[in-house]
């Protein structure tokens, strides 16, 4: 849910932990900042309540309704609701209509997760000795506010690479089960990821509670669902490297993203006796942004969702349901509906999800270089432009920063965010027009990205005040140049 906010949105909208380009050491948390400066918040307030209540209750039925209409009606997402406002269907025989879960599908997950786990906890990185630029291994995160700097094994590229390997090799090789397994098995295999969903963030939920890592990093707001939702505890671990935040955002959704796409094609190669142009496209520009967020793993460590995130219900069941079963729609619409593009358009489709990639991964690139070198740097051929501020932390010390202006930064405010719209708007125009479904992501990723924007300017412009008004004044524009 990638998930329903920060891991809900996937690889590429995780950032840091504020969006706004500053060279203060990046993803660490002062032990200055206290109670309403860090995680999410100490009181609930109603509309976070009324949106907490809508979400537990709808989360799960959006899903199911998206899995179910492709399964049932061909990917039409009017043709049930027609139905059962014209009583040529009732809920019951929709529901009668919807595969269980069955044997087969549960030791198939469980043998999933389980794999996953070994990789993540018993073989250490080794990728990072012989790839130029990847940094793995033994890595440390941010410091928590209780003043804590964790140590996890970056070894997720590798878990991909592994994965992947086995992948193909019983595809072409092995032979020991179908390629299409996944798909053969996709809404069994939506109620074994519910149980695990519901399982770990209860889990958390109660060891929040009762037997936390470190207690000074959980909160409480006296409010179950909330609590349940956006969870207590900062960093829940299990022995010294099992880390629920780092393993359910990386593992076993996004490692599974590829391999769920490589079956919807193996599925579609087998009903219609070819792979259609555009199953490709989603598959190579899906992978490239899953791969782009395993090489750059480590810099994950300083994202908002390891930074500022509890860990809930919203990362436990979002990353287990929501981002595996929403974030491929494209690809499983393409198996009911083989869409073959004119070479032009497929064309124009490639080149806009590359330079969606490009832009969002150079943004975050002079972000990122700016922030290492104090401005210190080159950035599009010239020394970067800066507006020098200061703020004010709880403890009643000032700071100076810099928040950068030139680049990218210098276009929009949220310009990585703008390649990341690019990149999804890529995902479904390989669609076509046939259908809404597909293009599920996009509107998402908007409404998404935009709450995103305005949520981090409010707190920049809190903490900046006046150098944010500077700030805003010499680079206008949020997204889009000219426009918002």
């Amino acid at each position: 849910m990638k998930p329903l906010g920060n891991r809900l949105e996937g690889p590429m909208a995780a950032k840091s932990q504020s969006n706004d380009p500053k060279t203060e050491s990046p993803g660490s948390i002062s032990k200055a900042e206290t109670h309403g400066q860090w995680g999410r918040a100490w009181e609930v307030d109603w509309f976070s309540l009324a949106s907490v209540t809508f979400l537990l209750l709808f989360a799960p039925f959006i899903v199911y309704y998206f899995i179910m209409a492709c399964d049932q009606y061909s990917c039409s997402l009017t043709a049930p609701l027609v139905d059962i406002a014209t009583g040529r269907a009732r809920l019951s025989d929709i529901w009668a209509k919807t595969p269980p879960v069955t044997t087969k599908a549960a030791q198939i997950y469980v043998a999933w997760v389980t794999f996953q786990v070994l990789l993540y906890v018993l073989l250490p990185d080794f990728c990072h000795k012989f790839l130029p630029g990847y940094v793995g291994g033994v890595q440390e995160g941010a410091m928590t506010p209780a003043g804590i700097v964790n140590k996890y094994e970056i070894n997720g590229l590798q878990a991909w690479l592994i994965t992947h390997l086995l992948w193909f090799a019983n595809s072409y090789l092995l032979a020991c089960f179908s390629p299409t397994i996944i798909f053969d098995n996709w809404i069994p295999l939506l109620w074994c990821a519910n149980i695990l969903g519901y399982a770990v963030s209860t889990f958390a939920m109660i060891k929040g509670y009762f037997f936390p890592t470190d207690a000074r990093d959980c909160k409480f707001t006296g409010n179950f669902l909330y609590n349940y939702m956006m969870g207590v505890e900062f960093n829940p671990r299990i022995g010294e490297w099992f880390d629920f935040k780092l393993f359910f955002n990386g593992r076993p959704g996004i490692v599974a993203w590829t391999l769920i796409n490589l079956s919807f094609a193996a599925k579609q190669q087998e009903l219609y006796g070819h792979v259609t142009n555009s199953m490709v496209l989603v598959n190579v520009l899906q992978a490239i942004y899953v791969l782009d967020f395993f090489w750059n793993e480590t810099w994950y460590l300083k994202t908002i969702d390891i930074c500022h995130d509890h860990f809930g219900w919203y990362l436990g069941w979002g990353d287990c349901v929501w981002l595996p079963y929403l974030y491929t729609l494209q690809g499983l619409y393409l198996v009911y509906h083989p869409v073959q593009l004119p070479t032009r358009y497929s064309l124009g489709v490639l080149l806009l999800g590359l330079l969606g990639y490009y832009i969002f991964r150079m943004a975050n690139h002079q972000k990122d270089l700016f922030r290492r070198t104090d401005g210190r740097c080159v950035i599009w051929g010239r020394k970067p432009r800066v507006i020098e501020c200061s703020f004010t932390s709880a403890n009643e010390q000032k700071h100076r920063s810099k928040l950068l202006v030139s680049g990218f930064w210098g276009m929009a405010r949220h310009f990585n965010y703008t390649g990341d719209l690019m990149g999804s708007l890529a995902y479904c125009l390989a669609c076509g027009g046939g259908h809404l479904l597909p293009y599920f992501y996009i509107i998402y990723m908007a409404i998404l990205l935009t709450h995103r924007c305005l949520r981090d300017e409010h707190r920049c412009a809190n903490k900046y005040g006046r150098d944010w008004e500077r700030y805003t004044a010499a680079v206008p524009y949020r997204l889009l140049p000219g426009i918002f």
